[in-house]
């Protein structure tokens, strides 16, 4: 089968003998971009001896290179796609760890007025009305996946005369809607450790249904017998541990919490 393995390999470049293999894991672009994997990845390698590779993609890339079995594992944020994964038996389970929010970001001035929003539907729905620039990441990613759920709940088709498909991941797509001065919807911990703000603000947040969950998801063994199990097993174990909830939790910008630990026992 002709692999995936497309996107940037992040290597954590140390020494430890526990695992024979490296570890592979397929995490969304939101997690890197968070700033996070720089903080755990040297404590799971002190903790474990796992050495792990991530290739960053969005959620759909990522679960395809799942399902090819280009990795052990994966990190993403699309339950709906995570349940058909495990459904068909490409994943053996899901196993809920973190969460955030996605939030609604725009050019300080709000020309659509979404501050005012009640719902995070309206929000959109102020934006399509205004004929405001929008800017999504259209790359089938957990944030896109979201986002056209949101514009559907709103009973609005994006127009190309206002609405960019970037394509890109979630630093990417700020860049452009930094660039463009545009509207976006991001997940709060990429937004919060983005450099390049320009005008940009964060306007609304706070519906329940931008709530934003992070889940592990190992690589079926049956399917791929060459995929690193074992190690998959470790890390999940150190995922949910006592001292990954210290470290999530305690993981803050500028005062601000990204994430929150939530390891759920084993999610079918």
């Amino acid at each position: 089968m002709k692999s995936l393995l497309t996107g940037l390999w992040v290597a954590l470049a140390t020494t430890g003998t526990a695992f024979a293999d490296d570890l592979k894991l397929a995490v969304t672009t939101s997690f890197q971009n968070s700033g996070l994997a720089e903080v755990l990845l040297p404590a799971i390698k002190e903790d474990t001896g796992l050495e792990v590779q991530l290739l960053v993609v969005g959620t759909g890339q990522a679960i395809r290179l799942g399902e090819a079995g280009d990795v052990d594992a994966v990190l993403v944020h699309s339950r709906a796609a995570e349940e058909a994964f495990v459904a068909a038996g490409h994943g053996t389970h899901r196993r809920e760890i973190m969460y955030n929010d996605f939030v609604l970001i725009g050019p300080s001035g709000d020309p659509a007025g979404i501050k005012a929003a009640a719902t995070a539907a309206d929000a959109l729905a102020r934006i399509s009305d205004a004929s405001a620039a929008f800017v999504s990441r259209g790359d089938d990613s957990g944030t896109h996946k979201a986002e056209k759920r949101l514009w559907a709940s709103a009973n609005v088709t994006p127009a190309a005369d206002w609405y960019r498909e970037a394509g890109a991941g979630m630093g990417a797509a700020l860049n452009i809607a930094a660039g463009m001065n545009a509207y976006i919807m991001s997940d709060r911990a990429s937004w919060l450790n983005f450099g390049n703000k320009a005008d940009l603000a964060l306007l609304f947040a706070g519906d329940p249904v931008l709530f934003n969950q992070y889940t592990f998801l190992p690589v079926n063994p049956q399917n791929h017998p060459h995929v690193n199990a074992k190690g998959a097993e470790a890390l999940e174990g150190w995922l949910t541990s006592d001292r990954a909830q210290g470290m999530i939790d305690g993981y803050q910008i500028n005062g601000e919490t990204l994430f929150t630990f939530n390891a759920t026992p084993v999610a079918q």
